[in-house]
């Protein structure tokens, strides 16, 4: 039986749910396309260069089948896979993606063991992923993990920022973690090194369910901490 193409939905909301269509959200310079996979309601995001085409995928979560449609049909010049951290259910079709697509990989030394895929490139703080014309920020957020990373994307000129957090920070606080320690660390880097950094427009797209943005966000940080989770 001949595979269906897959469909894409270009009225972006940031609202997908397993098995239903992936959305294609537009912005100056790049496509950015969400897809939700496995039981976990796990997404899977694919930046597309505008110019060139080149793209990255982060995180290849689970049903390797349907992410591998994704690339095949829709970003043919796929050049890295980054995974967000080392927790199971971010990597599950990881190593079936990396093998038909033969592409690099990509993670947080801190997370680099527990993959199923030794990354070919390690990620630190502050380096840069480069796609075409296309450049995404390498953010550290430790607390979920030790090496959970976040991934910035500014639009070309300076304009809005499109946060990629993994389980780092989702609508309605930061990522689950494993004690006060891990948790008064990551709120730390979210304050630090996301909402002290990126302006309110900021959309943030998380490892599972909706988007949200910065602004959102930014008035419950005293409540997240009084909180503590």
């Amino acid at each position: 039986m001949t595979e269906q193409p897959m469909v894409i939905e270009d009225s972006y909301t940031g609202h997908v749910s397993p098995g239903s269509a992936p959305q294609r959200r537009t912005v100056p310079g790049a496509t950015i396309t969400k897809m939700s996979v496995g039981p976990m309601n796990n997404n899977v995001y694919l930046v597309v260069c505008s110019t060139t085409g080149k793209s990255v995928l982060i995180d290849a979560a689970n049903e390797a089948d349907r992410v591998n449609q994704l690339i095949g049909e829709h970003a043919p010049s796929l050049e890295l896979i980054v995974t967000t951290h080392q927790h199971g259910d971010h990597w599950l079709a990881l190593e079936d993606v990396a093998a038909a697509t033969r592409v690099d990989t990509a993670a947080h030394p801190l997370d680099a063991d527990a993959l199923p895929v030794r990354p070919d490139r390690l990620l630190e703080d502050g380096d840069t992923v480069t796609v075409g014309d296309v450049t995404l920020d390498v953010i550290h957020l430790a607390g979920h993990t030790p090496g959970s990373v976040a991934l910035a994307l500014t639009e070309a000129g300076g304009g809005r920022t499109h946060l990629f957090t993994g389980d780092s920070l989702f609508p309605g606080g930061v990522g689950k973690t494993a004690d006060a320690g891990k948790f008064a660390s990551l709120l730390s880097d979210v304050e630090t090194k996301l909402f002290d950094r990126y302006g309110d427009d900021t959309v943030v797209y998380p490892g599972h369910g909706d988007d949200t943005t910065l602004g959102t966000e930014r008035p419950h940080l005293g409540e997240w901490r009084a909180r503590g989770w």
